[in-house]
């Protein structure tokens, strides 16, 4: 799954040195490795559960961009994916992707894959791929204006900062404890991260430096947009919650669809500003839309999902 069309320059530069080869990505070597069965036919296997007990959707899609990827040429190149997640994931046994070749044009193609388990479709899957076609049509965003990740506490840093908070409430240290013991083969930094008082009434925006822990390098284009759709996922569908959590207990979140839109080059394993927003929520869903930002300025993926929120409304202790 080659490709030379990743800038050398790593996009923009700023970034960390390559380190040597044996610092591998686990989401290269292990979550992304799929094992061929058969034409068309992959069997994924697992590496980090969330808490919820079901497999994390980013891995779903990553595992699927991948078998999709492995059915076409060499010379196109992820533009555009969409899914939707119709069952929970097992996992306690693999997921088998079955890959459909749906159309193979002259500059656009497109693969459907549909990922299976106890003998059902736990997911479903499209993806459109195309040759590069230069075009004098080009606008984007302006990426926003934020302290860069080396200036900033990494999500561990940050966590054990609250725990030395005199002012922490008696239930916060288990959820801080739960999500610093998370394996999770990604890096983040969140921008602006907030005070305790400031966490009981956020925005439903967000921002946060990413990158995959480990070396995948120059030149694998579609495994970097893979390893993007894995961490895409991450804490995507929570960003509608933010201006709720401390009043409702989340009884019951999922994600129930996911679109991703590929612009430009980039590496997955340097740093990546991911800007996220909820304009709406209702209904018992919430949606969310999401930029990765290479750090030279570059709008490099869009995303968008849109999952189920059910809560309870969280009953006040008594002071008496």
């Amino acid at each position: 799954m080659s490709s030379p069309c990743v800038p050398e320059d790593g996009q923009g530069g700023g970034g960390r040195g390559d380190p040597p080869g044996d610092l591998h990505s686990v989401l290269v070597t292990s979550v992304l490795n799929l094992e061929p069965l058969d034409e068309d036919l992959y069997r994924g296997r697992h590496y980090w559960v969330p808490a919820t007990k079901r497999l994390f959707g980013g891995q779903i899609v990553g595992q699927a961009l991948v078998a999709a990827a492995k059915s076409v040429s060499e010379d196109v190149h992820v533009h555009s994916l969409h899914c939707y997640f119709v069952r929970a994931g097992d996992p306690k046994v693999p997921v088998l992707y079955q890959v459909e070749r749906t159309r193979t044009g002259s500059s656009f193609s497109v693969r459907s894959v549909k990922a299976v388990q106890h003998g059902k479709p736990i997911f479903i899957f499209q993806a459109s791929f195309q040759q590069a076609q230069p075009s004098p049509v080009q606008h984007q965003f302006s990426m926003p204006t934020v302290p860069l990740p080396e200036e900033l506490l990494d999500y561990q840093a940050l966590i054990q900062q609250y725990l030395r908070d005199p002012n922490l409430q008696e239930r916060y240290p288990v959820v801080l404890n739960r999500i610093a013991a998370q394996e999770v083969p990604f890096e983040i930094k969140l921008v602006n991260p907030p005070t305790l008082n400031q966490l009981q009434r956020m925005e439903p925006k967000q921002m946060f430096w990413v990158r995959a822990r480990g070396y995948i390098g120059e030149g694998d284009i579609k495994m970097h947009c893979c390893v993007a759709a894995y961490i895409s996922d991450y804490a995507f569908l929570g960003t509608a919650l933010l201006p709720h959590r401390w009043q409702h207990k989340v009884h019951f979140m999922v994600s129930l669809d996911h679109s991703m839109w590929f612009h430009a080059p980039f590496r997955a394993d340097h740093w990546m500003l991911y800007e996220c927003e909820s304009p709406w929520a209702g209904g018992s869903r919430g949606l969310v839309h999401g930029r990765l930002w290479r750090r030279d300025g570059v709008l490099a993926v869009s995303c968008a999902q849109e999952g189920v929120i059910r809560v309870k409304t969280r009953v006040s202790e008594s002071k008496l």
